[in-house]
């Protein structure tokens, strides 16, 4: 499906790939980056399929967002208040930060629990962590819930600022709060404080309310074509996410808007109902016959339904139009491997290079990459390529391996053998670190 799912382990946050989505939210974080003084491509947007109102940013300048935040906010002014919020973080330095006030806090047990569940502290999701620091613990636990609150404050002050500079209203941030503020009743009767890794959500809310009643922008309206696509990503999130018989109760055949027709074609492939998906998608091409979601679309019902060669025809469409959609070509390599045909490994080999120039953190493209050289006989690139792709997934074994039969086999000091060298010191460097 357009949609890649990624899951490093059993209990990590499930990432989805999705490339109209991750673009979507590029376009309403690029002019807050350039207030921010960031560089909109040094910054890593990832999606989390997790129905919880939530967003958070971890591991240097990633954030993430989750699905049940993208599909219930009700405009996107709600999705770019966020995201100055969350930009406010990384242009603070927040991340690095926070280790300070990890190591002043006084209970060594804290420091372990919390650095454990970093993601949590991020995402504004102190629940876990309060279970597990209980007791004496809680002078400590009081102090560096304070330490973040403050870098919360900060994001909120630096957000409204980065959408002042960019003429756009805080009025979404504030109307967003409000859900949060709404759905934490409905949950708790009461919460101290300090147990808590944002400020009371009445304290943010006032706050929004004395900017947004002060800001010469709040009454700004958003631009149509930001609607446009918040309303598409959310009939994709919806379709893919919920139940297909609740999709369909929901978004009627009387809709014609692209968000419903997303949903429901979305829905008809959960049931493995090709006829009126491809019905659904058709109709949408032959309105918009460049729009490449549209036709990559019409590739992942191909897909679903085996459909080998009509599959790799729609990617292509799609590529012809964005060529630089890596995800894209995950699919359509995949359909040329099914193909089983060695007279189409040398344009394997070019179309993943291709997406590799703008993805090359996704292990099965490397994989994909091994499958064609090999195939095609170029067996020291295949296992240079399978290093690659274990270093990703860090099995560092295996990546040895590959690697050691990767250095016998390339001409020596060509671009190749130099990478292989870098991985075997990588290799060897991580091997002292975990001794």
């Amino acid at each position: 499906m357009a949609f890649t799912s990624t899951q490093a382990q059993a209990q990590a946050p499930r990432v989805v790939r999705d490339t109209e989505i991750e673009n979507t939210i590029r376009a309403y974080g690029a002019p807050l980056f350039e207030a921010a003084g960031l560089s909109l491509s040094a910054v890593k947007i990832r999606i989390i399929l997790s129905q919880d109102l939530n967003a958070f940013v971890a591991g240097g300048q990633q954030i993430f967002i989750n699905t049940g935040l993208l599909s219930r906010a009700d405009d996107p002014s709600q999705v770019i208040g966020v995201l100055a919020h969350e930009i406010g973080h990384i242009a603070g330095g927040h991340l690095s930060r926070i280790q300070e006030g990890l190591r002043n806090a006084s209970n060594q047990s804290i420091i372990a629990t919390v650095l454990g569940a970093a993601a949590a502290i991020a995402a504004g999701q102190p629940e876990g962590l309060s279970g597990a620091i209980i007791g004496g613990q809680a002078l400590g636990q009081r102090a560096l819930f304070k330490y973040t609150q403050g870098m919360e404050q900060a994001a909120d002050q630096a957000g409204v600022n980065f959408l002042d500079s960019t003429e756009q209203s805080s009025r979404g941030l504030l109307n967003f709060l409000k859900i949060l503020q709404k759905n934490a009743l409905l949950y708790t009767a009461s919460r101290d404080p300090y147990a808590s890794t944002h400020p009371l959500t009445q304290d943010r809310i006032l706050f929004l309310e004395n900017h947004v009643a002060r800001s010469p922008y709040s009454n700004v309206p958003m631009p149509q074509q930001y609607v446009a696509m918040h309303a598409r990503a959310r009939g994709k999130i919806n379709g893919y996410v919920n139940d297909p018989v609740r999709t369909l109760e929901t978004y009627k055949d009387r809709d014609k808007s692209v968000e419903a027709r997303y949903a429901r074609a979305y829905a008809y492939m959960k049931l493995n109902d090709k006829k009126n998906a491809l019905s659904i998608v058709d109709e949408l091409i032959s309105e918009s016959p460049k729009d490449p979601f549209f036709h990559e679309l019409k590739g992942d019902i191909l897909k679903d339904a085996a459909d080998i060669n009509s599959a790799i025809l729609s990617y292509t469409k799609a590529l012809k139009i964005i060529p630089w959609a890596a995800l894209i070509r995950v699919n359509l390599a995949r359909m040329q491997l099914a193909l089983n045909d060695p007279k189409v490994d040398e344009e394997i080999i070019r179309n993943v290079r291709n997406a590799l120039r703008y993805e090359n953190k996704i292990p099965a493209l490397w994989r994909q990459l091994a499958t064609a050289y090999g195939r095609s006989g170029q067996t020291g690139k295949a296992s240079l390529a399978l290093a690659e792709e274990a270093m990703l997934k860090g099995d560092l074994n295996r990546a040895k391996q590959n690697v050691k039969r990767a250095l016998g086999i390339l001409p020596t000091g060509s671009p190749e053998h130099i990478r292989a060298q870098d991985i075997e010191n990588e290799i060897t460097n991580a091997s002292i670190k975990e001794d």
